[in-house]
């Protein structure tokens, strides 16, 4: 007789996506606190139920889609700090590379600032909302990146961590002044100026 496990495991994980889909519609439109199981159910066309048979609760269901967001970047990134194979050639080009990569994600990916917004707003009253942001996207920057640094010993860095994080910092910075308070118009800058200006402190030009 012929199973019915391999079409099962396709709903569940169908489910999955359309549960996550509906998440990231309900919390960006509403915010964490107003956004209910019962809402990402209805959103996701799915049971309330079904939802809390994937999901334990709601900060794991926030968690989940910051994680999925993360390994979407990721992806889409050819810096990928979980993979070394990533973190090779010229400390220029690469710093340069990944800089330009994080501020076109910003522009490109108008959700990424709505999150940061979602997370830096509600974070006081829910502190377990950027633990997901803090464990799946900041960490394996900085700790890639620092590897990476750490590597490149013709740049005698005396702390690469530290460098690693005043790098990230500042683009995050740069992000946050320019997109999600919207500086842009206020303090404009060129992204390819504050790049420059950047790996210059990383990597001396010559």
């Amino acid at each position: 007789m012929t199973s019915h496990k391999p079409p099962e495991r396709k709903k569940s994980a169908a489910k999955t996506a359309a549960i996550l889909n509906g998440a990231r519609q309900e919390f960006l439109a509403n915010g964490y606190a107003a956004t209910s199981m019962d809402r990402v159910a209805a959103s996701a066309s799915v049971s309330k139920a079904t939802v809390y048979s994937h999901f334990n609760d709601k900060s794991s269901l926030f968690a989940a889609l910051i994680q999925q967001l993360a390994e979407d970047k990721f992806k889409a990134n050819s810096f990928d700090p979980r993979d070394e194979r990533t973190m090779k050639g010229n400390p220029r080009d690469v710093l340069s590379q990944l800089a330009k990569e994080v501020l076109d994600e910003a522009t490109c990916d108008p959700q990424f600032c709505e999150f940061m917004r979602l997370i830096i707003g509600e974070s006081g009253r829910f502190p377990e909302l950027s633990r997901p942001y803090i464990e799946n996207v900041a960490k394996p920057l900085i700790d890639g990146l620092t590897r990476y640094l750490a590597s490149c010993r013709e740049l005698t860095l005396s702390d690469p961590e530290a460098s690693a994080r005043t790098f990230m910092g500042t683009l995050i910075y740069f992000v946050m002044l320019q997109r999600v308070l919207g500086g842009a118009t206020l303090m404009p800058m060129e992204s390819d100026r504050m790049i420059t200006t950047l790996v210059d402190l990383i990597v001396p030009s010559t």
